[in-house]
This record gives C-alpha cells, structure tokens and sequence, in this order.
C-alpha cells in the first residue's frame, strides 16, 4: 500500500473510536457542538443531533419523538422529559389526562402532574430560541441542578427545539457565510442586513405563528394533531423583535379576548412575577403589557388558551438584524447572542416555577375548563348549524373541524328551528335537513368553538396589530346558524364521492363549480391535455346549472381514455359528475353555442424577490403547488425584462412595491404582452404600479384634504391616531357582480378580510367585478379615518386590453390561504 492509503486507512480504524469517547463523555450543549454555545449558530441538523445523542444518555428521563417532516424534508421533534417514574408511564399519564378533560371515554384511574409545552423557533430568524433549546434540555438532565430536577419530579415537560427548521436554516446558512470572523457590530454591516425572503417563514413563506386556527401548514397540521393528542396546561412560545428593544413578558397587553377565563388572566399575572424576579436581579430590561394582545386566537399564546391551557409569549429584542452581536446606541450596549439566550433560558426557567408553585390549581382548573364547557356551555348559542346545500365548502369545513379536534355530525332527521344568521345576525325560521351539519356547544371543547364561530367578536381596545373578525361562516362561505336550543347530531362519517362509467357512455359530464377542490379537478384535468370548456351563462337540462358549471364533452376528447380518466379524477377530487346524454338544453345555451368556451392550460409566471412582500408570494406559490398543484413558474421580479413573452398566457404580480421593478419601458412591454392576449393578475399595492398610467383603466378615488384639527393632533396620541387610519383585518362583504366569470361559484355573499384601503375609482372602461359600497362592514376593528376610505370603492376589476384582460385584486384572495370562496375566486382569475 502506499503511505497515503495507509493513512487515510489509519484514520478511518481511529475515528469511530475517537468519536465514541467524545459521545461517552461530553453532554453539555459547548462540549457536543465543539465550540461555546452562543458564539455560532448551530445547524439545525447539529440541534437535532444534540437531542438524540442526549435522549440516547437519558432514556430513562427523556423520550424524543419525531412527529413530522416540514416541505424540505427536516424532521419536527418533542423531546418529553419528567423523572423515570412519569417517563416509564407516559401513556398512561396522557390517556388520564385527556378522560379527566373528557377528550377520551372514561374515567380517569390517577391523577396527573402538570403539562408544560414549551415552542422554540416558530420565526426561523428569531434564531436564539432554537439555541437555547439546548441549553434548557440539558439543564433540565442536569442531576446537579436542584431546581430543574424539582421540576421533573412535579412536571411533564414538553421541548419543540425548533417549529420552523426550513426558515431556521435558512437564516443560519445564511449568516454564517456571511458573518465576520469577528462578529460586526456595526448595524449597517452585511450581517445585519438579511436577503429577501428572509429565514422568518416556512418553505412556503407562512408566518407559521399565525396558522395555529387555520392550519394551512404542514409543519402546523402536524404540531397540532400531537397537541390535540397532549392537551398540555401551559403552552410558552418564544419569540424575538426588533434589536433595539428590550423584553417583553406577560402580563399581556389589552386587548384580552373575552373569553380569556378570570383563572388564565391571573396566571399570565403570576409568569410575569416570576420572570421579573429573574430580570430584576440581573438588571436586565424588560417590558410588560404592551403591544402583544390576547385577542386573534390563532397565535402560539392565544390558540392554546382557547383551549383551555396557559398560554404566553415572551419576545426577545434581537431577531434576524441581530445576528451574534448588534451595537445598541439607544442601551449603551452591545446585545449579543450569549445574552439572549441568556434572557430566554431565565423565562423558561420563570415559567416552570410558576407552574410549579401552582401545580395542582393549573391542573384542578384546567379539568374544570372543559368540564364546564362540556356541561354548561356558555355564550348565546348551544348549537351550530351548518346548511349542507354546498358540499365542497362542507367537505372543506369538516375536515378542518377534524383537524381542530371538534365533534360533529349530521341532523339525522328534518326539523324546524329558530336560528340566528351569523353573517347577517339576524333570527330566522330555520327548515334543517337530515344532512345538515350540527355541532354541538356541550363539547370539552366548546370555547374554542365559540370564540373561532364568533361573527363580531368584542374589542377592548381599538390597539391591535392582527385580523380582528374571523367568523367561520365568513372564513368558509358557509351559510351557518346559532340555535339556542340544544340539539344532537348523529354520527357520521364524511361521504364518499363514487363516480362511475355509465352503461350508456354519455355525451357529456357536467361538474360543479364551487370550491377550491373543483379548481384542482379542472387544473389536473388540464394538465391531462383534457378539453374541458365551461358556460358563461346558467342553462337548465334536468336541473338548473349555474353559469361556471364544467362541461366535459366526449368531442375533442377522442384521444383520450376519456370515461376513465374523467371518473377518476373526480373521484379523487370529491368532485360529483353528472353525466348528460345530450348537448341540447331546455333553456340556455347548448354546449356547441358561442357561450361555452374552452379553458386552457395556461403557462402562469408569479414574481419574487426584492420589493414583493414574501408572505403575498408564499401564498400564491403554496396555492399553487399544494392547493390545486398546477405548475407555475417562479421568475426573480429582477429578470423580468429578459422574459420570452411570448411564452407565457399568466402573469401574477404580488402585492409589493413596483416602482423599480416595473419602469415605463418594461410596463409598455407589458401592456403590448397583454394586448396580444396574455393576461396581467395585480394584487394589492402592485395595483400601484398600474395607476393612471396610459392604456390602464385604474385611477385613485379624490380624496379629502386633511381636516384641519389634524393639524394639532396630540403627540401623546399617536399610537391611536394611528390606529384611526388603519384596519388590522376587518370582515366585508365584497358587493359582487355573479354575472362575470371572476365571481362564478362565490355565492350570494361573498367575504373578506380587508387590511388596507386603495382608495380605487371605478373602472369606467372595464368591469367592476367587486367593490364595497356605503354598507359593506361586517365586523371587527376599522378606525374612524379608514372607514371612510373603504366606502364606494373598487376591490376587484377586470379590464379587456386588446385580446388579453388585466385583472386587479385590491384584495388579496389567497391571504394566509383562510378564505375558502377567496381560493375559488383566484381560479377563476388564473383560468377563467
């Protein structure tokens, strides 16, 4: 052999070795990384290694699960840790603490400690908490450590080292290329100046901190389903902001939710006496009560309390500009990443000394939550009713009431009952049918089902920075009821959709069009180089068919395996085919007249990259490849001169900011591009860019001058005069018109969650599809100056242009992917 492969062979027979002692003997956090914890950012791969390796030393005191993948492939994991006596006994701690609550049938045969669940990570760029999930694991297997030792034996600990891996790892792969060998304190340094899209969000650029309701994430849908298995007490979610701010913990700022308990309101009191005690004899900084509200219940600290638990925040100054060290003028200071996961480990340890000193209340109170919710439900209604009429938006529905962990089911029998309307909130005469969905109050978990049903929720106060109205029936487009009588459902297992090949093979199919999973059926069949052509106008055969209705004909279809291939994939999608036996109609246009078109397979172009807002993209990317998966074509906004024009049907432009990215030249190409039959979607402020220029129909509403008492407005005052001028994410009903192909399959009312004013004008060359007039408001915040703004304006337009069309979406439909009808007006958009 030669001296090099000897070598390399030497080294390989004294690695595994070498490796093995390492593993024996080092435990700590500094020890297994190989360098100080805080001087780097570890790897996301590195954190997870951390907690096998310790699981592997602690067995008998910890159990590390993996309870999901994200988008890119990196494991989601809980470790649990308690003493050998609660660990060797898990499941039975679980099963009896879900039958106290009653979750599970039967009694409970032991009493159960205190739950703790603590949610490191959620921002990817709030990239301390993910680091010190390390240090808290192993202080937590620290035998020499008293207190935390103390908390094993009175307590079930829960550690998520880090629920956003993908935007973890995409902030640290990022900063640690480009940081310093010394750390820049400098602000304006390049490692303090984070690229486009940022580490923040998941795969798909959701703010996963606000999915916790909805779930629309993967990441989310499986943290959820391992809660809804766990029920923990207390939830904590760790967070950072800004670097030039302190910290923050409870108690919350106002405004709290109204059904936020007497018992959770004083709790959030005790975790912030415990945290001062810690900030206080540090001297360190701190802030309480103060912009992080308890009110949108879709947060990591509101969702849980929702259901019962003690839920938190705690926020760290610091976040993706402050990398490892960040200079502080305003503090005199340097803030650095030791001291954040300094101030971090302090709160972790503060909220398990809270639980701690209460730990029978927090249990005896939580048990007596869902019991009384259970028993004695309170609020106006004990039971939902859910008309059954649109059985896309009721497929939607159930499956999140499923995923929410409710129990529902169908009437079983036709009745009569007098309801109020949630959408109007107006008391009707309700005919409920044997299929109707009923969900009822008397449920474990019936205040969550009440505070996400709400359709005008109460504010405290008017200082809050989320969605303020988020009703389901207008989240879902579901025409809903709240009966005051205690009505129940029979069980029921969801429908299943079985198209099959007539004998007599017909002349057509005939599809429905009123749901997100219709536009996934028509965008697979498209990718199936299916003809599949629609009426523009409703036609009667059998039955009335609205205009939208899919019409799948045999003719143009020869080449195909046609009845197969339609069945199947209407199976797969829920999708109920009617098949027709002719193309003649009693009333209406036949299906060779000019008003039944064919829809194409468009090739869709999105923009991304500096200047469009991530989240605005992210939506519309995982819309695409997760909502209805059709292929769409992702171009940096920067190369958007050098694209081939005349390759490309759909052009979708984000909400963001355009005055770089589309110059007069590149909007003239545009324009050109359109007339030639391309088709330009502009959402939210990309409308801005299309404004009073030559050849765009869209002009800005003459607005008022300023007031002149504006001019001596109070600087004491500015937080709420700000908020005059604003709408954090109200609920409208979009006054529609039904006649044009954006709005087929939206329904009578059609909702959304307005967050800015456009201040548009009416198209006078184009239609306008959307707008809101002087009586649209629904409910939650919208201040005094925006209320005005949002009068007799233009939401969503459509503007012919040669042979192609411009569609404007003041209102983005896809906004964290909530808006069930707003899914189907998008593809409409995109394929109509």
């Amino acid at each position: 052999m030669t001296r090099l492969t000897r070598f390399v062979l030497l080294l390989l027979s004294i690695q595994p070795v070498f490796a093995q002692t390492a593993f024996a003997q080092n435990q700590t956090p500094d020890q297994f990384l190989g360098f100080p914890l805080g001087s780097k950012f570890a790897y996301h791969h590195l954190i997870v290694d951390y907690f096998k390796f310790t699981q592997s030393r602690n067995a008998d005191r910890m159990k590390l699960v993996q309870y999901g993948t994200t988008n890119e492939g990196r494991p989601l994991m809980l470790a649990f840790v308690s003493s050998p006596e609660n660990i060797s006994k898990l499941e039975t701690i679980r099963t009896n603490h879900l039958k106290s609550i009653g979750l599970l049938p039967g009694k409970a045969d032991a009493s159960v400690p205190p739950i703790v669940w603590l949610s490191y990570n959620v921002h990817g760029n709030e990239a301390v908490s993910a680091n010190t999930s390390m240090k808290v694991l192993y202080e937590l297997l620290n035998k020499d450590n008293a207190l935390t030792q103390d908390f094993l034996k009175n307590m079930v600990i829960l550690v998520d080292p880090c629920i956003n891996p993908d935007g973890y790892e995409r902030y640290t792969q990022w900063y640690n290329r480009v940081q310093n060998a010394t750390p820049d304190v400098t602000p304006f340094a390049l490692e303090h100046d984070e690229p486009w899209p940022g580490g923040r969000f998941n795969h798909y650029l959701f703010d996963l901190n606000r999915d916790w309701a909805w779930q629309t994430q993967k990441e989310t849908q499986e943290r959820v389903a391992l809660y809804n298995q766990w029920m923990p007490h207390f939830h904590a979610d760790f967070h950072e902001m800004s670097p030039a701010r302190s910290y923050y913990f409870p108690p919350a700022a106002k405004p709290y939710n109204k059904d936020v308990t007497a018992w959770q309101r004083q709790f959030n009191e005790l975790v912030g006496e415990y945290c001062r005690k810690y900030f206080d004899k540090n001297n360190w900084a701190y802030f309480t009560r103060n912009d992080y509200d308890l009110f949108y219940p879709s947060y990591g600290d509101t969702w849980p309390t929702a259901n019962g638990a003690i839920g938190v925040t705690y926020e760290q100054g610091g976040g993706g500009r402050a990398g490892l060290a960040f200079e502080r003028a305003n503090e005199h200071d340097t803030l650095t990443l030791h001291t954040r996961i300094a101030h971090h480990y302090a709160t972790t340890l503060a909220t398990l000394e809270a639980v701690l000193s209460q730990k029978e209340k927090i249990v005896t109170e939580f048990v007596r939550f869902h019991q009384d919710a259970a028993n004695a439900p309170t609020g106006n209604f004990k039971t939902y009713l859910v008309k059954a009429g649109d059985g896309e938006n009721i497929r939607s529905f159930s499956q999140w009431l499923d995923r929410q962990g409710f129990s529902y089911g169908i009437a079983g029998k036709s009745s009569s009952a007098k309801g109020t309307e949630l959408t109007t909130s107006t008391e009707q005469s309700v005919k409920i049918s044997d299929n109707d969905l009923l969900i009822s109050a008397y449920q474990p978990k019936s205040n969550l089902l009440r505070i996400l049903f709400d359709p005008m929720p109460s504010l405290e106060d008017s200082v809050t920075y989320d969605v303020t109205s988020w009703g389901l029936a207008y989240i879902f487009g579901l025409k809903a009821y709240g009966l005051k009588e205690k009505l129940t459902p029979v069980t029921t297992q969801t429908a299943t959709i079985d198209n099959a090949i007539p004998a007599a093979l017909p002349y057509a199919y005939l599809a429905n069009w009123s749901g997100a999973e219709d536009v996934a059926f028509l965008a697979e069949l498209l990718k199936n180089g299916v003809l599949v052509k629609t009426s523009n106008t409703p036609f009667e055969m059998d039955k009335n068919y609205p205009a939208g209705t899919l019409i799948i004909t045999r003719k143009g279809n020869e080449r195909i395996p046609f009845d197969k291939l339609v069945t199947s994939l209407a199976n797969k999608h829920f999708v109920r085919l009617t098949p027709v036996k002719t193309g003649f109609v009693s009333s209406g246009p036949d299906f060779g007249n000019d008003n039944v078109v064919a829809l194409k397979a468009p090739k869709v172009v999105a923009l991304a990259g500096d200047g469009i807002s991530a989240t605005a993209f992210g939506a519309v990317w995982h819309y695409f490849e997760q909502q209805i998966k059709y292929p769409v074509t992702v171009v940096n906004a920067a190369k958007l001169a050098t694209l081939p024009w005349n390759e490309i049907d759909v052009l979708i432009l984000p909400d963001g900011r355009y005055g770089d990215i589309i110059p007069d030249k590149q909007l003239e190409v545009i324009q050109s591009w359109v007339k030639n039959g391309g088709k330009l979607i502009a959402m939210e402020h990309a409308t801005d860019a299309l404004v009073n220029k030559v050849g765009f129909g869209l002009t800005k509403k003459f607005s008022e001058k300023r007031r002149d008492d504006d001019t001596f407005k109070k600087y004491g005052e500015q937080q709420r005069e700000d908020a005059s001028d604003s709408s954090p994410g109200s609920m409208f009903q979009i006054t529609m018109d039904r006649t044009h192909p954006l709005a087929f399959g939206c329904g009578d009312a059609y909702f959304t969650i307005v967050r800015d004013a456009y201040e548009r004008d009416y198209l006078k060359d184009g239609w306008n599809v959307g707008y809101l007039k002087e009586d649209n408001y629904k409910a939650g915040f919208v201040g005094t100056k925006m209320a005005g703004r949002l009068k007799n304006t233009l939401i969503i337009g459509a503007q012919e242009m040669g042979r192609g069309q411009v569609i404007y979406l003041m209102d983005d439909p896809v906004f964290r992917e909530m808006l069930e009808k707003g899914k189907l007006l998008f593809g409409n958009a995109v394929f109509r």
